[in-house]
């Protein structure tokens, strides 16, 4: 075992006896260690809670993010759903005799919007719209 020898400032040291007689400790190596055991656990548990808060901040910064992400999501959706409407209503129906015609066209001009729409897109999303894409019906 590791000795050590320090000096105390006298009314410290009344303090420090004053506490070892109250507290039983058989001598005052005893209180020292149990000082010292105490003064690094506190540190150690001080540490562990700054490093819970800095997750709990940054778990709260990503939380803020994908709000607001689901927010412009939301919006784009909502944008998206607003153009369709609008493009439904004003574009007239084929008459009947080109009609299948005008589906096989418009077929080839969804397929080719999709494609595009994948090649704009990055990451895992491309590759789930090429596999919408490539699906066949």
């Amino acid at each position: 075992m590791a000795q050590f020898a320090f000096r105390l400032p006298e009314s410290l040291a009344e303090s420090v006896a004053k506490v070892i007689r109250e507290n039983g400790y058989a001598s005052l190596s005893a209180f020292m260690r149990t000082a010292i055991q105490n003064e690094l656990k506190r540190r150690a548990q001080t540490e562990e809670l700054e490093k819970q808060q800095t997750i709990a901040a940054s778990l709260e910064a990503h939380g803020k993010d994908l709000a607001m992400l689901r927010s412009v999501l939301q919006a784009q959706f909502a944008l998206t759903d607003a153009l369709a409407r609008v493009i439904l209503h004003c574009m007239p129906e084929p008459p009947a005799e080109v009609h299948s015609q005008a589906l096989a066209r418009g077929k080839e001009r969804h397929d080719k919007l999709l494609k595009m729409t994948a090649v704009s897109m990055k990451g895992n999303a491309r590759a789930l719209l090429a596999e919408l894409v490539n699906h066949e019906d």
